[in-house]
């Protein structure tokens, strides 16, 4: 089965880096997944059984924390000691929540008045600045090694993220 004590990216044979090919992990996943899914140990003794589940399990965590970008900037921060989760330090610039804030009340005006068209025009400029922001910390990672100076970008991306993916709720619930 696996070695349960690699970090995710050894798994899949990835260097420790922000910047993956997705067609890398994507090709390494399937090819792993395939050794270790559960319907190849049907027949096996109990243990083997209970082994490629965990196998399985621990293939698709890896798989779905290396495939986020924020997610896999939060596994290579940990992976250095930096939690990005800290409670006491939470707190992002006050320039970049005002933005935000401005941008929360024209997704919920746009929402509420139907208009598509001004939630994708929102959605197209958010994920503008998820990419921006994305090569940055792509520098922050892998070329400076900047791993507490990277906690605050990440925290920023994973608000970022989760606004855009509440525009595209209220555009599919508008649509739907």
């Amino acid at each position: 089965m696996i070695d349960f004590s690699q970090n995710y990216f050894a798994l899949f044979g990835l260097a420790p880096r922000y910047r993956v090919s997705e067609h890398e992990l994507d090709a390494a996943f399937r090819e792993l997944q395939s050794s270790v899914h559960p319907d190849r140990y049907v027949n096996a003794d109990e243990s083997a059984r209970r082994e490629s589940m965990q196998s399985s399990a621990q293939v698709n965590e890896a798989y779905r924390s290396l495939r986020d970008p924020v997610g896999r900037a939060e596994y290579l921060l940990r992976l250095h000691g930096v939690d990005t989760m800290i409670e006491t330090d939470n707190a992002l610039p006050l320039d970049f929540l005002e933005e935000q804030m401005e941008r929360r009340e024209s997704v919920d005006d746009a929402r509420r008045a139907g208009a598509v068209e001004t939630l994708d025009r929102l959605a197209h400029e958010i994920r503008r600045d998820i990419a921006s922001r994305e090569a940055a910390l792509a520098t922050t990672l892998d070329e400076r090694q900047a791993w507490d100076a990277a906690r605050p970008m990440v925290r920023e991306l994973r608000f970022l993220q989760k606004l855009a993916t509440d525009i595209d709720a209220s555009i599919a619930e508008i649509e739907g």
